[in-house]
């Protein structure tokens, strides 16, 4: 449709003229007052929609350790690994193994009867994975072996940072000690 022209059924030929021809004209002139200054606003050599340049998104590399790890996951990682295989060595002293577990000092009367245990004084653990779920607390993945063979393959335990030291949890060990079946160590104090 052209600007100014009436192209309805029976209007064809009416209208024209100069009456018409101005009507048509203001209309143009008026759509170009209207939309020339929403025009230029909108379009300028940089595609934008001013004059400055916009602000470049910065993107800042991190080299700390996400919030659901200790400062250093590979040394964390080596401790527990280290400390789990201490605590389930038959031949690491009781005293020794109460360094490496949680609340140790509360914990001697539940170690003892793990370890009393005829199956309990040949368990060794040896640790496959190692998931942080806090800076302070990790899931623990082993295999727990009995006289060199895998008793409990793919077991789960926790490992908590204790002063400074990464350690085997209660809940680990008391999850065990009701495992041997032994009722007397799942009622002692600590578990």
């Amino acid at each position: 449709m052209v600007l100014g022209s009436d192209l309805r059924r029976g209007n064809a030929g009416r209208g024209r003229g100069p009456r018409a021809a101005g009507r048509g004209t203001a209309f143009a002139a008026a759509l170009v007052l209207i939309f020339a200054p929403v025009l230029v606003a909108c379009s300028d050599d940089n595609g934008g929609g001013s004059a400055s340049t916009p602000p470049t998104p910065s993107v800042e590399k991190t080299t700390s350790a996400p919030a659901t790890a200790p400062a250093d996951p590979a040394a964390a990682t080596k401790e527990i690994k280290q400390n789990w295989a201490k605590f389930f060595d038959p031949k690491t002293s009781a005293e020794d193994k109460l360094a490496v577990l949680e609340n140790g000092d509360r914990m001697a009367l539940v170690l003892r009867a793990f370890g009393g245990d005829q199956r309990g004084g040949q368990v060794q653990a040896k640790v496959t994975k190692v998931e942080f779920t806090s800076p302070t607390k990790a899931t623990v993945h082993y295999d727990l072996t009995l006289k060199g063979a895998t008793a409990l393959p793919n077991a789960s335990g926790t490992a908590v940072q204790q002063n400074g030291t990464w350690k085997v949890s209660v809940n680990t060990l008391c999850a065990l000690v009701a495992m041997s079946g032994n009722a007397s160590a799942s009622a002692l104090p600590g578990c």
